[in-house]
């Protein structure tokens, strides 16, 4: 369990104001100065020492992608881009931080951009989100006023601009090529790697992209130190994590709490425990709607954290904990997800552009049971040729929620079969 004092978002609930005088009263921009100071190599190497992993979904080491930026210029400038598109179903933890505690996110900017030799850092932030746009903005006119951000930011002799482009709420532009492209004003797809973004990105520029989340924590591990961050949670799931619940819970929230938590003292600590007891719970989507569910009798005993996760076949991700009970009609709940794939596909890849809607289509028709049992591994079979043979993930992600329906939940699958073949009603197990 986290303890208050280890807390890094301790506005997410918007109790107190935004701005910047209340920001500094929580701690923000306290002698950013002297963190900019020890250097480059110091700022990248506590950050490395954190342990910190992604916090938009693929969890890679936050303190090494750093590293990757050139350190000597060739004559380009490089640039961050922060991902604040925040696309995926389950998902409204970066809302909250740019909604409540902007000015966290803004000075981490300038630590990132600082550390990779940054010219600017660029906010791609979902159209959608008008209010929590209007307070960014308004923290980093804010911080411009305040010699913060913009030239000699903080003193330190180091010029830096902060600007945010509102993106036009497509999912595709959450991963990294495609928010590029469409940051260039390009159509948003993605585009084959290498060359890497800390290579040519943006504007064909080294570029490094991070999640809000992931650039909003950096400030206070650098005040407090990489190895306090690492004590938090588990060896290579180290520190605190912003997880959303939502779904068939008494009291769906935002929480921020340690790496490796298990899921039921999560959800029955700060959600107030699954709608009708945890006996009435039937699976979790624990990462956001792109990894596979799980079922009750995993989600007993399983930790959040990536590794825990990988090893039950599913994955922490953006840490959105979608909740079902056994009210849920589980076919139609991932027939859902397929469509919505489906019409997110940027139609670049043949394996995802055909394979989309022909997986919603199978998947709506095992919804009524108007299948032969034999198609189940069909498209077990379509899935995996979907998976890992697109340019970016959402392949994946299109695949995931079947394979963990057909994996844990085959049965139900197969007895609306059954149900539809002999003339029976084909409803959902829990409804009967």
């Amino acid at each position: 369990m986290l303890q208050d004092k280890d807390r890094i978002f301790t506005n997410l609930y918007g109790q107190q104001s935004w701005r910047l005088e209340a920001a500094r009263k929580r701690g923000d921009w306290d002698n950013t100065k002297a963190i900019l100071d020890k250097g480059q190599d110091w700022i990248i190497d506590e950050m490395k020492k954190s342990g910190l992993r992604g916090r938009g979904g693929a969890g890679f080491p936050t303190g090494m992608k750093w590293s990757f930026m050139p350190k000597q210029s060739d004559g380009r400038p490089s640039y961050l881009v922060v991902n604040a598109d925040e696309g995926e179903p389950g998902t409204c933890k970066d809302r909250d931080m740019m909604r409540h505690d902007p000015h966290k996110l803004v000075e981490g900017c300038l630590v990132a951009g600082f550390a990779m030799r940054a010219v600017a850092a660029y906010i791609y932030i979902r159209g959608e989100f008008f209010r929590e746009a209007e307070n960014l903005q308004g923290a980093i006119d804010e911080a411009y006023a305040a010699g913060l951000i913009g030239k000699n930011a903080c003193g330190s002799g180091f010029d830096f601009d902060v600007y945010i482009h509102r993106g036009a709420g497509a999912y595709i532009c959450g991963e990294e090529t495609a928010l590029i492209e469409s940051l260039e004003g390009k159509k948003g797809q993605p585009r084959l790697k290498p060359p890497f973004p800390a290579n040519m990105g943006v504007w064909g520029c080294p570029t490094t992209v991070n999640n809000v989340e992931s650039i909003a924590v950096a400030p206070t591990i650098l005040r407090r130190g990489g190895e306090w961050f690492a004590g938090i949670g588990r060896p290579n799931n180290t520190g605190t994590k912003v997880f959303c619940i939502s779904g068939h819970v008494n009291k769906p929230c935002n929480v921020e709490e340690e790496m490796g938590i298990p899921l039921k003292e999560l959800i029955e600590k700060h959600a107030g425990g699954v709608r009708g007891g945890w006996d009435n719970l039937l699976a979790i989507i624990p990462g956001g709607s792109s990894v596979p569910l799980l079922p009750k009798s995993i989600c007993d005993d399983v930790l959040m954290d990536f590794d825990s996760l990988r090893a039950q076949r599913s994955g922490l991700g953006t840490a959105a904990v979608i909740v079902m009970d056994k009210s849920t009609d589980v076919v139609r709940a991932i027939a859902r997800l397929s469509k919505f794939y489906k019409h997110e596909s940027c139609g670049q890849c043949t394996p995802c552009r055909e394979g989309t809607g022909w997986m919603w289509r199978v998947m709506e028709r095992l919804v009524q049971g108007r299948a032969e049992k034999r198609e189940i591994d069909m498209l077990l079979e379509v899935t995996t040729q979907v998976e890992g043979h697109t340019i970016c993930a959402l392949g994946d992600a299109a695949a995931w929620p079947i394979q963990g329906l057909i994996r844990h939940f085959r049965g139900e699958i197969e007895r609306r079969i059954d149900a539809y073949h002999t003339g029976s009603p084909v409803l959902p197990a829990a409804a009967e």
